[in-house]
């Protein structure tokens, strides 16, 4: 979906302080119940999804599990994936969900394949949207919907702080604005294009897992990580609440559909 060189961003001691704070699996906000929210009223019961950067395979428990999809995880790291399988083996759902590594390019996928596509907190690391929003389209058969919980920001330029804050995540990052995906989706095609602002949901989310973090979890995080990478997500946590309250920050979902 881009031409972009890989490097693999996410080492162990992330890893672990992500699931700390949004528990087992999962490496985005919200853990099950952002997933649900994500899919919202949409029926994916025997139907095939993509989960486009699936991670460590948390939200595709939750859409075999709870939605009773046949799911196949995509994702462009290794170890990452590596953990999904054993995370998918040891709560029984290995007939159900199938992980497959791939680079940053072309979804290696035949056009139609998908009822649906999902993802979550990918697509902001990637800057050609356009094309990856029409992989996206091509992949999916008529009528199938894309379901994605993603992190956006507000227009206008990059603050110091936002900058600040993507220097304490240590990720690429090419946010856009809520509205610019919308506008994307329309371009490439899709229709029923809904957007949901999901700022002040995760601003008040992320203001409680700083209060953890920098009270009664900092042992915890001192003791997995030492107390250097500890102090560093903590500060980093805090970088994230400013940019958040600034409302410069913007978390949120977008559905869409590919016509009949």
């Amino acid at each position: 979906m881009s031409g972009e060189v890989h490097r693999n961003e996410y080492d162990d001691e992330m890893i672990a302080m992500l699931e700390l704070i949004w528990g087992e699996g999962y490496m985005t906000p919200g853990g099950p119940e952002y997933v649900r929210e994500t899919v919202g009223s949409h029926d994916l019961s025997g139907l095939d999804v993509l989960d486009i950067g699936c991670g460590i395979g948390g939200q595709d428990m939750v859409l075999a599990r709870e939605f009773g999809a046949r799911v196949v995880g995509l994702d462009i790291e290794a170890p990452l994936l590596e953990r999904a399988r054993k995370l998918i083996a040891r709560h029984g759902l290995q007939d159900h969900v199938d992980f497959r590594l791939t680079v940053p390019g072309p979804l290696p996928f035949d056009d139609a394949r998908f009822d649906a596509v999902y993802s979550s907190g990918a697509f902001t690391q990637i800057a050609d949207k356009e094309g990856a929003f029409r992989e996206v389209f091509r992949v999916l058969k008529p009528g199938g919907w894309f379901l994605v919980y993603d992190w956006m920001k507000s227009s206008g330029p990059i603050s110091d702080d936002m900058k600040y804050f993507y220097e304490m995540e240590g990720l690429t990052y090419a946010m856009e604005t809520l509205e610019r995906h919308g506008e994307i989706l329309r371009k490439v095609g899709f229709t029923a294009i809904e957007l949901i602002d999901g700022w002040d949901q995760y601003r008040r989310l992320a203001k409680r897992e700083y209060e953890q973090m920098s009270g009664p979890m900092l042992p915890k995080m001192v003791e997995m990580l030492g107390p250097e990478k500890a102090t560093h997500f903590v500060e980093n946590w805090r970088a994230m609440v400013v940019v958040l309250d600034k409302g410069e920050h913007r978390p949120g979902r977008y559905r869409a559909r590919k016509p009949v």
